[in-house]
């Protein structure tokens, strides 16, 4: 995907407008889906003229790829945090109750809006992979801390750990965006036992073939 350069230059107060243009894009989104949501839709949830957006953003696209950036970099400085903490479970903790607890359920229901699109739009798909890249990437790097702190196991497969957590995640994040009886509390004990189970040592893979002969 090709997106415009950003202007060497831009007016005072133009960084503030980008946020809310963002914030307003994310309102629309969840009101009218994105892939029905337009231009113009954005337009109008930030109160200003379809030719005055387009100074800022070319494109839905651009949108979210700068919406993106700006959840990387929020995600880079909380995962440095974590792996900083006397306990990364604990930090891990306090980082799922902020983003699948305190953020607005519009907030989960504007991702999965995305994701639905990046079945459909070839541009959109390359920004969540990137994202699911780089989300491995991070939780990879956790466990290893965690190991170094003594949490985890030393043998335990930081990509095969990486991988059941964003699992556990993305399934609570798609939860709370379709159940309006959300028990986040008790959602949020399930996944930290299973994190810790995890850490632990007391959860592997269980091969096809071996779950046939189990049975």
């Amino acid at each position: 995907m090709v997106l415009s350069e950003q202007r060497a230059f831009e007016p005072w107060g133009d960084a503030d407008r980008r946020v809310r243009i963002i914030e307003a894009a994310e309102r629309a989104f969840v009101r009218h889906g994105f892939h029905a949501t337009t231009m113009q839709h954005v337009a109008a949830e930030a109160a200003m003229s379809p030719g005055n957006l387009y100074r800022y953003f070319p494109s839905k696209e651009a949108i979210v790829q700068e919406l993106c950036a700006r959840e990387q970099a929020e995600r880079a400085r909380s995962f440095a945090a974590f792996a900083q903490a006397d306990s990364v479970i604990a930090a891990m903790a306090e980082g799922l109750r902020k983003n699948l607890l305190e953020k607005p359920r519009e907030k989960m229901q504007m991702i999965l809006e995305i994701w639905a699109e990046a079945g459909r739009n070839p541009a959109i798909a390359a920004l969540c992979g990137a994202i699911d890249a780089n989300v491995h990437d991070g939780l990879t790097g956790l466990v290893e801390a965690a190991k170094g702190k003594g949490e985890a196991v030393g043998d335990l497969d930081a990509d095969f750990a990486a991988r059941v957590m964003i699992t556990v995640v993305v399934g609570l994040f798609k939860r709370r965006a379709h159940e309006g009886d959300f028990d986040g509390e008790r959602e949020l004990a399930l996944a930290l036992g299973i994190f810790a189970a995890l850490f632990r040592g007391h959860i592997s893979p269980l091969l096809a073939a071996e779950a046939g002969g189990a049975s």
